[in-house]
């Protein structure tokens, strides 16, 4: 009889999406600690076939339970952008609170606004004193990453300011593999006949914008291919602090609309940036894949559901956070060992906005 109850039939008993049931049993997502709890219980209660050999006695004390008091020290998240359940780094810092919690630190975010950006001020409810490690999202303003390294606090980038004329910031470094997904679509365009391939994204946005298109020009370099500079739309709209808003739109269609010839595939710095070219691909009434192929990287949700679905390089973004954790605790066990920097894997998956099945 256990191994009949389902998903539908936990949300049932408790009146909850499916959902939400889900993302409890699964770890994934965000959730009231009591929602995950109570799910949990439910689960174990009925026989899941994932909890059949559990009793409730067996479930971890509640996240909620840890106080700065009894924690070991708290992990502080900065971040200057808001981190939708959109971005790669949404289901990353799932896994990374989850483990942080079990290891006993405690957890808090902090969203890093403009003026303290530019005085480099730390956040006003920041406390040094209880800080074991910081840990930097979508943290790309040199000066600032740079003064965090000062504090004699433990710290890990994941992705960062680049440092391609600079030395790299005295700390940990994590990104995820920049390199085989860009060689492995160039490879296979070529082998497809498709050989004028072009780059869009604003390469000195951070170190992983940089990495792909220094990628995407040794994969043309190692095919035989020249690295023509009008398919590179490298740069932005003056005032545009981040892809993908409206002005970055503008910005893509003007220098599109200068184009003498498409090329026969773009290739984007990240699935929101190729979403943004799709969209004014099809304002400029230019199809996609029939006049042109495109490509993004992160196989975010929106990649899947867009259409045509775009083929993109998948983060893993539960390892990244399961290497975040290895990371920042080991450097907080033992500071003087030498900075690392660690790269996770990545998978290609190809979709419709390259011809190929969904």
């Amino acid at each position: 009889m256990a191994d009949r109850v389902t998903l539908q039939d936990i949300a049932d008993e408790l009146g909850v999406s499916r959902n939400t049931v889900s993302k409890a049993i699964n770890n994934t997502g965000i959730l009231a600690d009591a929602t995950r709890e109570k799910v949990l219980k439910k689960a174990i209660e009925m026989g899941y076939k994932q909890f059949s050999y559990m009793s409730i006695s067996d479930l971890p004390e509640p996240e909620s339970a840890l106080t700065p008091e009894t924690a070991k020290g708290e992990i502080a998240l900065l971040t200057s952008n808001f981190i939708g359940r959109s971005h790669f780094a949404s289901s990353m810092l799932d896994k990374f609170q989850g483990e942080l919690f079990r290891l006993g630190y405690s957890f808090a975010m902090y969203r890093l606004q403009e003026n303290e950006a530019k005085e480099l001020k730390l956040p006003t409810s920041f406390n040094k004193e209880r800080l074991a490690g910081i840990i930097c999202v979508e943290m790309f303003d040199r000066n600032y990453c740079s003064m965090l390294c000062e504090l004699d606090i433990p710290v890990l980038f994941v992705d960062s300011p680049v440092y391609c004329f600079d030395a790299p910031l005295k700390a940990d470094h994590l990104y995820m593999d920049n390199q085989y997904g860009i060689h492995s679509i160039v490879r296979e365009m070529v082998r497809r006949g498709k050989k004028r391939i072009g780059f869009i994204g604003e390469t000195m946005h951070c170190q992983s914008f940089f990495e792909r298109f220094i990628n995407y020009r040794n994969a043309l370099y190692l095919s035989g291919l020249p690295c023509l500079e009008e398919y590179c739309i490298t740069g932005n709209k003056e005032g545009a602090r981040n892809p993908g808003y409206k002005i970055y739109r503008e910005y893509l269609a003007a220098e599109i609309g200068k184009l003498k010839n498409l090329p026969d595939v773009f290739i984007c710095a990240n699935d929101f940036i190729a979403i943004d070219t799709l969209q004014v691909f099809k304002n400029m009434g230019i199809s996609v894949p029939q006049d042109v192929y495109l490509c993004g990287f992160d196989g975010s949700l929106e990649s899947e559901i867009v259409s045509p679905s775009l083929t993109t390089v998948k983060i893993h973004s539960q390892v990244m956070g399961s290497c975040a954790v290895h990371l920042l605790i080991s450097r907080i066990k033992n500071p003087s060992l030498n900075f690392r920097t660690i790269y996770t894997e990545t998978s290609l998956i190809y979709r419709e906005s390259t011809e190929d099945s969904p």
